[in-house]
């Protein structure tokens, strides 16, 4: 069974800056303010290419993202990432305006970190 999507609606609270690790691995992370009755702030992590998504957002724009849920283990750590495959701008009346760096659902290829 391939891996389950999800996906979030809410307002860009921050969005920080690349981290590239010594294997070439890069990866960018950044919280979003969730829209829900009690609204956490939720953070994702872009990795590799999909860093890219986050060069057409900004702080305090309302979007909505579709990730999926990964997790692994490193050094006797467990660890769990909400790795995003598309952000989608939302207009005020709700209707999404597409930003689509990469269509694809992402595959289960292991985080190399």
């Amino acid at each position: 069974m391939a891996g389950s999507t999800y996906e979030m609606t809410g307002t860009i609270k921050v969005i920080f800056e690349p981290m590239t690790f010594q294997s070439g691995f890069t990866k960018r992370e950044f919280v979003l303010n969730m829209e829900d009755d009690y609204p956490q702030d939720i953070k994702f992590a872009c990795i590799k290419e999909k860093c890219g998504m986050l060069d057409s957002v900004v702080v305090g724009e309302r979007v909505k993202v579709s990730f999926r849920i990964r997790g692994n283990l490193f050094k006797e750590r467990y660890f769990v990432d909400l790795q995003p495959f598309r952000i989608d701008k939302m207009d005020a009346d709700g209707s999404s305006v597409s930003y689509d760096e990469a269509t694809e659902v992402p595959s289960d290829e292991p985080m190399p970190f």
